[in-house]
């Protein structure tokens, strides 16, 4: 099979089309012909030597595809068209997959869009809806609002009834929050996201943050958080260790957690994904929700896919076009 080889850690120029064995995939794995695979900031991480696979995983870069199973396992049988989540693998045109991390394309949407779903939906969900408890009709503020994960945690919070502010870097992406259902959207270069957020909610704060940013936005956040408030961490585009001023958390009786999920187990992710199916999927196929694709890259070109991901100029999800 092609696939994308690495050759050390380092800039997208390490990255070159490379050509080896198919995966064997294990009893309990299907294997799928890819399509499309997702192109994910950890990507960028491990290939920069930052975010090593766990034990057992693919070497191989990319962390969701979507194509058509060859070998079945599980529900699964050989032709069925599904997207899923992967520990490594994605960038090649054979992927072994957990039958228990896919999932069936929703009717009516193309290979092309369901790649751009496991990641970041199976992201959004575990943290905001499970970890972070975000109820109907409370208040959200989700950082990044353009990135995948931003687009994702905006419609799926609006869609189950709360109240989305976001920020982002520009006006033009601003104004794109609020199409897809951001309340209100802040752009971080030219505003105080506290103050907006303490004006927006007559001081009183929101009741989550969902975060990747990290750094000085952590005391910042917390400062946006109302009573009962929680913050959940799910990345740290600048630093992690931080000083705080954690008096505020007993005060106000703010939860502070996060989480990681490429090193969850087959069952964890395998109950996220039942998750999905049930609440998520058919907010999918009834079209409340999509996935939004920014633009695509031929596989041999994964390394500008990766240029641009650095660049932060993208809006939505960035695909490899594998076949």
């Amino acid at each position: 099979m092609r696939f994308i080889e690495t050759s050390g850690a380092g800039g997208p120029e390490v990255m070159r089309l490379a050509e080896g064995p198919a995966p064997t995939p294990g009893p309990d794995e299907v294997l799928i012909e890819v399509h499309w695979a997702g192109v994910n900031r950890p990507d960028v991480l491990q290939r920069a030597g930052n975010y090593p696979p766990p034990p057992g995983a693919s070497p191989i870069l990319g962390l969701e595809v979507a194509g058509k199973v060859l070998k079945g396992a599980g529900r699964w049988k050989e032709g069925d068209e599904v997207c899923a989540l992967v520990a490594g693998g994605g960038y090649a045109e054979l992927c072994a997959a957990p039958a228990a991390q896919c999932l069936p394309v929703p009717k009516g949407m193309s290979l092309k869009e369901a790649a751009g779903l496991p990641e970041t939906f199976f992201t959004v969900w575990t943290n905001v809806f499970e970890r972070g408890r975000l109820a109907k009709g409370e208040t959200i503020l989700v950082h990044g609002g353009t990135s995948g994960i931003g687009t994702t945690a905006i419609q799926l919070a609006h869609a189950f009834g709360a109240r989305v502010f976001t920020t982002a870097g520009s006006d033009e992406k601003c104004a794109f929050c609020r199409k897809i259902g951001a309340h209100e959207a802040i752009n971080y270069k030219t505003q105080d996201f506290v103050e907006e957020v303490r004006r927006l909610t007559d001081k009183k704060g929101v009741d989550l943050v969902l975060d990747m940013v990290g750094g000085d936005y952590v005391e910042k956040n917390i400062r946006c958080l109302a009573l009962e408030g929680r913050l959940v961490q799910i990345a740290f585009l600048k630093e992690s260790k931080v000083a705080l001023d954690l008096m505020p958390m007993m005060i106000r009786r703010l939860t502070l957690t996060g989480s990681t999920l490429r090193p969850r187990t087959v069952e964890q992710k395998g109950a996220i994904a039942a998750a999905l199916e049930e609440k998520v999927w058919p907010l999918l196929e009834a079209g409340t929700v999509r996935p939004i694709i920014h633009a695509t890259f031929p596989l041999a070109e994964a390394a500008e896919a990766h240029r641009l991901m650095e660049s932060s100029r993208h809006i939505g999800k960035i695909l490899l076009q594998v076949r």
